[in-house]
């Protein structure tokens, strides 16, 4: 059995905080450049990625927010079997370190009551997912979740009958509908089997995979790549004004489902992918 403080998980999730709304991750970059460069010379395509990479550039020279919408908290913790917490909740020690983050960094507070619509002044609470795992160390992922493309995205209940194309379908369709709101060139985190909740966690998890891996089910994999192809050619392009890049990946998680459904949850995630993870 391994202690870890929950003081040790509070500064941690306070550096993932600050760090992951200062940058992009390193291969939505590299997408992006990859983007760049296949766009026509002169076409409202290439100078909008251009300008999305020079935004990004002077955001983590200037260490200022890379988007305004520093988004809802979203961390992952996998928890090995063998820790104990020592001190505070984990979602108070969580909180916390969202807490002080967002204070610290001038981040903006964007949690507010669903119904008052009142703020609470310090974006939390965060959106916490635990898994436990073996071993003894914990693993924390954050993601700091804009709502420009959180809104764009969909949950379908197909029927069993309605297989891999129901599945391309749907995902295609998110993408098609939402158009340029979810600022494009989009990334699709998609969740596959499960049940009503599971899969659209399922969708959230996979936005946290590197972007351009592939799921290693060769019948997946081929679910991905077919569906960016797709909606490449849906000429959207980036942030509207068309273009060959409408989508920068789609990343796909499965889980078993029961016989008689399908479910598919398409998390839409913008040009903007900010993610950090630390392991304790």
């Amino acid at each position: 059995m391994r202690i870890i403080a929950s003081g040790l998980i509070e500064e941690t999730i306070y550096g993932l905080a600050g760090r992951a709304c200062l940058r992009l991750t390193a291969p939505c970059e590299g997408a992006l450049r990859e983007a760049e460069a296949r766009e026509e010379p002169g076409s409202a395509a290439r100078f909008s990625l251009s300008t999305l990479l020079d935004n990004a550039e002077t955001a983590a020279r200037e260490r200022m927010a890379v988007c305004q919408d520093t988004g809802y908290a979203v961390v992952l913790a996998e928890i090995g079997q063998d820790v104990h917490i020592e001190g505070a909740p984990l979602t108070d020690a969580v909180n916390a370190g969202v807490r002080r983050a967002y204070a610290d960094h001038c981040f903006r507070k964007s949690v507010c009551d669903p119904i008052t619509r009142v703020n609470t002044a310090d974006n939390t609470p965060a959106s916490l997912h635990t898994e436990i795992v073996p071993g003894d160390k914990i693993k924390l992922t954050f993601l700091p979740k804009g709502f420009g493309s959180e809104n764009m995205s969909r949950l379908y209940m197909l029927t069993p009958a309605q297989g891999v194309s129901g599945i391309v379908d749907s995902i295609v369709e998110t993408v098609r509908l939402a158009g340029s709101k979810p600022c494009p060139p989009v990334i699709c985190g998609v969740g596959i089997g499960g049940t009503f909740d599971t899969c659209a966690f399922l969708a959230k998890k996979a936005l946290t995979r590197p972007l351009g891996t592939r799921h290693p089910r060769a019948d997946i994999a081929a679910i991905e790549r077919e569906a960016l192809e797709r909606i490449n050619a849906l000429g959207i392009g980036p942030q509207g004004f068309g273009g060959k890049t409408t989508a920068l990946g789609v990343l796909c998680e499965v889980l078993p489902t029961h016989i008689a459904g399908l479910p598919v949850a398409v998390n839409i995630q913008c040009h903007c992918m900010r993610c950090e993870s630390a392991e304790i």
